[in-house]
């Protein structure tokens, strides 16, 4: 004999969208929600701020502020030289115009993100794979360190994050942010 058919209604749980999601939580740490009014209507909202890892390293002294900086010229470099894979559509389209030509400061943007990889040890390196995608990409350190690594190769944890300090470091000198130390 065939049983009887469970005809109880599950309930779907819905998602609290006052909250950010599953997803975006696995992606990194928030601050905690600041209460305020929304300008244009006065209606009570909530802020949340992403809370980046170059910040949360100076916030824990990992890092120093010149590395931060560092660290920060290099992220705005790598968004200006278009390489985070992001397309993007013109607004404005010029008649006969091709998009066949890059901007000079994309050039410029992008010739200084190669010096910069270059001066970590370039692409191949465990530094400059680290800056490529946790400053660059906004990868997490956990997150690189497990998927990406060095080589194709797992890192750990710790030996991650003192690869990004070490990258953030020669950044720093490459960027002129901290003097050079001639050897005695």
């Amino acid at each position: 004999m065939a049983g009887k058919r469970n005809t109880a209604r599950r309930k779907v749980e819905r998602e609290d969208l006052s909250k950010p999601s599953k997803w975006r939580l696995q992606h990194g740490d928030f601050s905690a929600p600041v209460r305020g009014a929304d300008p244009e209507t006065g209606s009570p909202v909530e802020h949340r701020r992403a809370v980046d890892t170059l910040g949360t390293m100076l916030a824990n002294d990992t890092i120093t502020p010149q590395m931060h900086e560092a660290g920060s010229i290099f992220r705005t470099l790598f968004r200006s030289a278009a390489l985070d894979g992001i397309a993007t559509s013109q607004l404005i389209r010029l008649a006969g115009a091709t998009n066949d030509d890059m901007p000079n400061r994309q050039i410029d943007a992008r010739r200084r993100v190669a010096n910069a990889i270059d001066a970590l040890g370039g692409h191949d390196s465990p530094a400059g794979s680290c800056v490529w995608f946790v400053v660059g990409l906004e990868f997490s350190v956990r997150e690189w360190s497990q998927r990406q690594g060095w080589s194709g190769r797992p890192v750990h944890g710790p030996v991650a994050q003192g690869i990004l300090v070490g990258a953030l470091g020669t950044l720093a000198m490459h960027f002129g942010l901290t003097p050079q130390q001639r050897a005695a």
